[in-house]
């Protein structure tokens, strides 16, 4: 490596905006409800720089005020921008707070850029003998490439790419990086709102560039030029050196370039820590301590069970690089400095408890004879796997009292573990003691294969925290570092990382199964004491012990029964869709004049836009190949039978290899059915989530799709499936909501709602109604749920945008009551910050008050939205306790197997299928009461499509 000194100066805000919005999918929002998103991402990045380069002199820039000179030269200089996302302002004040506490020099000058900043010192730093690398992905910078300055981005899907002058003449096409300059002048930027000369794209520039080599040069020579682009540009030349002028990166900040200031120095590792504590960085701190090789003591063996432990002192260590840690400060790495609170997360070595396993008859008598006298209980089983299905209970664990617990370890011998189980029956099947658990439906799941019902009261801290903070992510080892800044052993350190070689549970020493064991039950009967209160805060105290705790059970037997599956049929539609596959592959080779890998979405792009040309501006991915997603698709399909071909082939290549091909496999030896994971904490809407196999996403729009519900089939002849499916739930949940006499009158009547809306929409006799005019009413009923746009709906429909507009328009003038919900809802989202289903369910809508327009507008649509996806999710969650109540006191064989969105699927015993039918459409359409009727489809069949 070269001896020459390298410093990095990193583009703030570039990097900011760029963490939000890779977050902004899947925002990282924290236990205070704050957005973490921004901070999070710029973090990461600039962690990942420091361990991948190791820089000598690195530096922050930041903007302030914005180019004072460049809006004197040009008014509407950046004016397009919308107003930074509120994550992003809160976010800066706290990145600049972490740069101070790891001693990071930030780089700041009222009324200048962070380009022109880092401009300056960059050209300060190479007279100094310096190689500088600037961070960022902005394409403006390549500008300043020299021998020593270099361009360090950041690209899509991770990683870095340097851009020295090489790649810059190769990107741009230019002999000089200056000329990167003409560049942006001529074709301007939109997102600086820099006007360029008109007509004049990236292909133009680079055009006149090559003829020309400069914006003063090709202006000199319009009389070279032809048409309309000679008249363009003549009579524009003033805007095009206005536009250079502003592309340009200013070289004379008064900032100074001082390499000892801007040297790597040693962070103050405590504060970083506390900063990072109060916005709940987990993971964050361990990566940081790792890229300045701060170190933290394993957990220690405990030598004896019952031993109080006492805390021993973490140490920080100058190691060699390698196994992503290196020193960067020197020193021996053999080394290590002790010093107090190096990790201020309490971890049961440093926290007294007193955890003891059960060794003796008599120790066992004692211990279930203290158990039965207690009234809540936190227990956690231990068992060899993560498949209730499949796993052994290898051990239980129990704790009443905060610090103390007790683990009861289990015997392999199947005969001799259950005989243990019976001692414990009393214990689990109690209606007196309250039992505590984190996830308590996998526990309920494995002890009902020892026989064992879990009676009496349950709290599950996992539930409790989703009603609290449903964004948040409701792991323990989250919520245990979260409320109780404490951080649990983890289960790798006893088994592994997953892989074959990873151990079972068996495999690990009884004292640290015990430490393990008893932790998870002891921090769970913390984190309840914590969430019982917060439950009552958050309204939601009767949600959790009404609908989410009983459905816990519901769901614990829906996911043992199962459900069977024709593996006969599947193999055959196997074959089928094999056949479909290479008709579609032979007409698509055919249409594109070549074999090619139709799955490569970059050989792909090249065929339909490169070869085929079928769009003039092809729109192109951040990596610069061309967009060939499902919308981008989908919009062109109409026009081009290739494309449409493309999409049929995707759509049946997935169902293949993720239903047709998988399901099979995922049939469970010991009972021979499919058992899907019913989740309760997903969704922040309250809908259940379906996992392992995910049976709510089998599409059943195309024929094929269709025929994967086919597979799923009754026990055997003596039963057969039930399907009962809530009729436009929704759309029923939206009339009696807002009130809307129009529509609650339609529903009232039993009228078709759809033919309902276009008799009135379009002012014609509900029996004249098109089928065209029915289906774009449908389409607008719909879409109204999820904020439908007049472009939404237009390349939804034959409908032009104007039309879609007016149809819009119309729509909210014939129900008016409709139209004032939706503005309620979101004012009453302004005011309180979230909105709420009919039982009080909350969606935290953090960005309603937004003045990022596309932010604010999403929040808006949730506003809306997150009400009436609730009211039915509850309403169905409702319905399913009923019936589950109903089906056990009635002593049925038919059994509850499924929920898919607004469905209930059962395996009905044929003598009881009357009864069960009149059962379960009562009980459905009765769950809860609006002043709109719930209306129930049922139908039978000897598999789920026939049954559907």
């Amino acid at each position: 490596m070269s001896d020459q000194k390298r410093l990095f100066l990193v583009d703030a805000y570039a990097l900011i905006f760029r963490g939000y919005y890779a977050f902004i999918k899947n925002p990282r929002i924290n236990s205070k409800g704050t957005d973490t998103s921004a901070i999070l991402g710029f973090m990461n990045s600039l962690l990942d720089v420091i361990k991948r380069e190791r820089p000598d002199h690195l530096a922050v820039c930041f903007d302030k005020g914005g180019s004072a000179d460049r809006v004197e030269m040009y008014e509407a200089y950046k004016a397009n921008r919308d107003e930074t996302p509120e994550a992003i302002k809160i976010a800066v004040p706290y990145i600049q707070d972490i740069l101070k506490a790891m001693h990071i020099p930030i780089m700041v000058k009222e009324g200048y850029e962070a380009d022109d900043v880092i401009g300056t010192l960059s050209k300060q730093a190479e007279k100094e003998g310096f190689k500088t690398f600037m961070v960022t992905p902005d394409k403006d910078f390549a500008q300043l490439v020299s021998e020593n300055i270099f361009m360090y981005r950041p690209v899509f899907g991770g990683g870095y790419e340097t851009w020295g002058i090489p790649e810059v003449q190769k990107k741009f096409e230019v002999e000089d990086p200056l000329q990167v300059i003409d560049f942006l002048g001529m074709m301007g930027d939109s997102s600086d709102n820099i006007p360029g000369l008109p007509g004049v794209g990236e292909k133009t520039a680079k055009k006149f560039l090559a003829a020309y080599g400069s914006m003063e040069n090709l202006l000199a020579n319009t009389h070279e030029l032809k048409g309309k682009m000679k008249e363009k540009i003549e009579a524009n030349g003033e805007l095009g050196l206005l536009s250079k002028k502003l592309a340009t990166i200013m070289l004379d900040v008064p900032v100074t370039f001082d390499a000892k200031d801007f040297e790597l120095e040693q962070p103050d590792i405590e504060k970083v820590k506390e900063i990072f504590q109060e916005l709940e960085f987990r993971r964050l701190i361990d990566n940081f301590l790792k890229t300045f090789a701060v170190e933290t003591p394993s957990p220690e063996n405990v030598q004896s069970t019952g031993e109080t432990k006492t805390a021993s002192k973490p140490t920080i260590k100058s190691s060699p690089a390698g196994a992503g840690q290196f020193s960067l400060f020197g020193g021996d790495d053999t080394e290590s400095q002790t010093i107090e609170s190096a990790y201020t997360r309490k971890t049961s070595n440093t926290q007294s408890h007193f955890y003891q396993h059960i060794n003796s008859p008599v120790a066992k008598r004692l211990f279930i004879q203290k158990l039965m006298q207690q009234t809540s209980v936190c227990f956690d089983t231990e068992t060899t796997g993560i498949n209730p299905i499949t796993a052994e209970l290898v051990g239980i664990a129990f704790s009443w009292e905060a610090g103390k617990g007790f683990y009861l370890p289990f015997p392999e011998d199947k005969s001799e573990a259950q005989e243990l189980i019976e001692e414990l029956r009393p214990f689990f099947e109690s209606e007196t003691i309250e039992k505590i658990g984190q996830n308590l439906k996998y526990d309920i799941k494995v002890l009902a294969k020892y026989n064992v019902v879990v009676k009496g009261k349950l709290f599950d801290t996992m539930l409790a925290h989703y009603l609290i903070n449903p964004d948040m992510r409701h792991n323990m080892d989250v919520l245990a570092e979260t409320y109780l800044n404490y951080t649990p052993i983890s289960i790798e350190s006893l088994i592994g990382k997953k892989g074959k070689n990873q151990l079972s549970m068996r495999d690990v020493a009884l004292e640290k199964q015990t430490e393990y064991a008893v932790e998870d039950a002891d921090i769970t009967l913390q984190l309840k004491e914590h969430f019982q209160n917060e439950l009552g805060e958050a309204n939601t105290q009767k949600l959790f012990d009404d609908i989410e705790v009983p459905l816990l059970r519901v769901l614990a037997d829906m996911e043992l029964e199962g459900i069977n599956l024709d593996k006969t049929f599947l193999n055959s539609l196997s074959e089928d869709l094999n056949n479909d596959i290479s008709k579609l592959e032979k007409s698509i080779y055919e249409a594109a004049g070549e074999e090619f890998n139709i799955a490569s979405p970059k050989q792909l792009g090249v065929i339909l836009f490169e070869k085929m040309k079928l769009v003039d501006k092809p729109k192109k991915t951040k990596t610069g190949q061309y967009s060939t997603s499902e919308d981008i698709l989908s919009y062109l399909a109409k026009d081009h039978d290739i494309i449409q071909n493309v999409l049929d082939f995707r759509g049946l290549s997935k169902l293949k290899s993720t239903y047709v091909d998988a399901l099979p496999a995922q049939v469970e030896e010991v009972s021979g059915r499919v058992h899907t994971d019913y989740m309760q904490t997903v969704a922040a809407t309250g809908r259940l989530s379906s996992n392992n196999p995910n049976l709510q996403n089998i599409p059943i729009r195309t024929e094929r799709g269709r025929q994967v519900r086919k597979a799923f089939v009754p026990r055997n002849n003596d039963y057969t499936l039930l399907a009962a499916d809530y009729s436009q739930i929704e759309l029923r949940i939206i009339a009696a909501l807002s009130k809307e006499e129009t529509m609650i009158s339609a529903f009232q009547n039993g009228e078709d709602i759809h033919a309902s809306t276009a008799s009135k929409v379009f002012n014609v006799p509900i029996e004249e109604v098109t089928r065209e005019q029915r289906s774009n009413a449908k389409t607008v009923n719909f879409g109204i749920i999820y904020g439908v746009s007049a472009f939404g709906l237009s390349n939804q429909t034959n409908l032009t945008r104007s039309e879609s507009k007016e149809l819009i328009d119309t729509y909210y003038e014939t129900y008016p009551k409709l139209r004032s919900y939706v503005s309620e809802q979101v004012d009453f989202a302004r005011d309180n910050g979230y909105v709420q289903t009919v039982l009080g369910r909350r969606r935290y809508l953090k960005d309603i008050n937004s003045r990022n327009a596309v932010v604010r507008g999403a929040a808006e649509r949730n506003a809306v939205n997150a009400p009436i996806q609730g009211s039915a999710a509850d309403i169905i969650k409702i319905a399913m306790i009923n019936i589950h109540q109903k089906l056990n006191e009635g002593d049925f064989k038919t059994k509850m197997l499924l929920q898919v969105h607004d469905e209930l699927v059962f395996d009905v015993y044929k003598p009881e299928l009357e009864t069960i039918k009149s059962l379960v459409k009562t009980e459905m359409e009765n769950a809860y009461k609006l002043e709109v009727p719930l209306d129930v489809d049922l139908d039978t069949g000897d598999n789920w499509l026939e049954a559907h």
